[in-house]
């Protein structure tokens, strides 16, 4: 899959993400990335910033936060479309799910780690 191929499909997984989950992500970027900074395959998305529950002042001016979705470990852990779909849907929803402060523990139980 080509980059630009494995990005839209990032951006149409979102879209169909619900709206009450993506309705109040405030300054967040979702980026794609080839791999993470230590070139594992390991690692399929992260997100960087300071999760709301953890937040005291922000405002206007602040760079945005990033999830980073990495799409050569994705490629690297599924057979076809369909699970890619699904494992970035999944990938999405839990690095969301920092953003809005939820620990790793806690995802695991919801069923998104």
């Amino acid at each position: 899959m080509t980059p630009d191929d494995f990005e839209a499909l990032v951006e149409e997984v979102f879209d169909t993400l619900p709206d009450d989950m993506v309705a109040d992500l405030d300054n967040v970027a979702i980026i794609v990335e080839d791999r993470p900074e230590d070139g594992s395959l390991d690692l399929l998305g992260l997100y960087h910033g300071v999760a709301l529950t953890e937040r005291g002042q922000y405002g206007f001016g602040e760079l945005p936060d990033t999830i980073s979705i990495y799409r050569e470990p994705l490629l690297h852990h599924v057979d076809d479309v369909d699970s890619l779909r699904a494992e970035v849907r999944v990938t999405l929803v839990h690095e969301i799910g920092h953003y809005f402060g939820l620990d790793d523990a806690e995802l695991h139980r919801l069923g998104w780690g």
